[in-house]
């Protein structure tokens, strides 16, 4: 048996359930993983509340895709990992057929990486999504480059602070956006190259200004709804407006013809590069060179104990967080 987070109806934080569940052995393909640490992702609150792209199939249903932690056993036909091996799970799984919600789970070994050692669990749990994310869309789907110029929405969560340190690390320019003034000079510290507070400066302006009229190659999103008009202005020709999330909850149009001409806008997520083996293999150099060089480092903002999971969902919620938010396992 071991603690599992189930909810068994859609709702708030105070759904979440710590219960004790018999984990079983691994099938083919799979691997039981002791779990030290889990990162928290917003799609996790979306699936726990009902409004998440993808609908809960049954109840009680689990969460997670985001873990650190040790290999206990191995199925058949697995290689590459033997007991003992420090590991992250990343997202390449729904949710309603694995969870890392728990003291120990069941994970396909297809979504589970070696954990470089210049990680202990905590920064295991917390590097995988966000660079994944930010490395997947920017650099292999829209091939960013030295001297390109990126706008990166939400740029205080954990996606937008890999992504200002990718773009660093391949010579392209982080122009990062944030609500208000609050969070700017922690982006300028994290490497943005310029810090635009969108609730006093007009976006578009602003990019236009500093890229000499150009305007950037890349507007990088998460908040989608009806501002993505106002980004795509500020792309420059041939530039690629890229959606990787739904922050505002609002309807989002496609923009006028007259402003995409000779433009793009797609949407992309995680999957994308987490579920295609040479996407993955290749994402996974890139990132561990990075973290070994120490061009990376992931950025947690608070860690919680497992006991206080309704609460770390309630400080997810909320949105003042800058970086991840991660959960320990204590298997005392």
């Amino acid at each position: 048996m071991a603690r599992t987070v189930r909810f068994h109806e859609h709702g708030g934080p105070e759904v979440l359930r710590l219960e004790d569940v018999p984990v079983g052995e691994p099938g083919p393909g799979e691997l039981r993983i002791r779990v030290d640490a889990i990162g928290l992702n917003r799609a996790e609150a979306l699936f726990r509340s009902g409004t998440y792209i993808e609908p809960v199939k049954e109840f009680p249903a689990r969460l997670g895709t985001e873990a650190a932690g040790v290999v206990e056993a191995v199925g058949a036909g697995v290689t590459g990992f033997e007991v003992g091996r420090p590991v992250s799970v990343v997202p390449a799984f729904s949710m309603n057929d694995y969870g890392v919600y728990a003291e120990r789970a069941i994970v396909p070994a297809a979504a589970v990486l070696h954990r470089p050692d210049v990680l202990d669990a905590v920064g295991g749990a917390a590097v995988w999504m966000p660079y994944l994310t930010a490395y997947g869309a920017l650099v292999e789907v829209g091939g960013m480059r030295a001297g390109d110029t990126v706008v990166l929405t939400a740029a205080s969560s954990s996606v937008g602070l890999a992504a200002i340190q990718i773009a660093n690390r391949v010579g392209a320019t982080p122009i990062a956006t944030t609500r208000t003034r609050a969070k700017a000079e922690r982006l300028r510290a994290a490497g943005a190259a310029e810090v635009i507070v969108t609730s006093e400066e007009d976006v578009t302006g602003r990019v236009l200004d500093l890229t000499g009229g150009r305007g950037a190659e890349f507007v990088f999103d998460a908040v989608a709804g009806p501002g993505v008009v106002d980004l795509a202005r500020a792309l420059a020709p041939g530039g690629t407006l890229l959606l990787y999330g739904y922050l505002s909850g609002a309807a989002t149009p496609y923009p006028p013809l007259e402003i995409m001409r000779r433009r793009n806008m797609r949407a992309y997520t995680v999957h994308e590069t987490s579920g295609d083996p040479e996407r993955l293999r290749r994402a996974e150099a890139f990132i561990v060179s990075g973290l070994r060089g120490g061009a990376f480092q992931p950025t947690v903002d608070r860690v919680f104990g497992f006991d206080e999971i309704a609460e770390a969902h309630r400080y997810l919620e909320a949105g003042g967080q800058v970086g991840k938010i991660v959960v320990t396992v204590d298997h005392r």
